[in-house]
């Protein structure tokens, strides 16, 4: 299956997080990561939700501190991420985060509620781990 993902995750505490070579201050709270699977959605989420693997992604960084709460996706034989990226323009965003490919501000939005996600959320299946 090819598609979109969104990965939400929670962040416990306050804290600062070393991402790649810098150090970014990550909220309290919940955060929407938007990715892409072109070639597989199932072995990509595999790979998030594995604890040991080498960091190629910003992502993978956020991953090792933050726990992953719910995951959605959207089967298309197209590249949606940024479609869907711009759909979380209202919320706070990390600048350039997971985005370093494309124009996007951001592809990691945060809230203080996992709820406040779901009008966004509203058009994605929700995937079983």
């Amino acid at each position: 299956m090819k598609g979109c993902y969104i990965l939400l995750i929670e962040i416990e505490k306050d804290k600062k997080i070393k991402i790649g070579k810098r150090g970014i201050y990550f909220k309290r709270g919940y955060y929407a990561y938007v990715g892409s699977a072109m070639n597989s959605i199932e072995k990509r989420l595999e790979r998030h939700l594995r604890m040991e693997k080498r960091k190629r992604w910003h992502i993978d960084y956020l991953l090792e501190k933050g726990k992953i709460k719910k995951i959605f996706y959207k089967e298309s034989k197209f590249k949606e991420e940024c479609d869907i990226a711009r759909k979380f323009d209202s919320f706070e965003f990390i600048p350039k985060f997971g985005s370093s490919d494309c124009q996007c501000k951001s592809h990691l939005f945060y809230a203080n509620s996992i709820e406040a996600f779901s009008e966004v959320l509203a058009d994605f299946n929700l995937f079983s781990f």
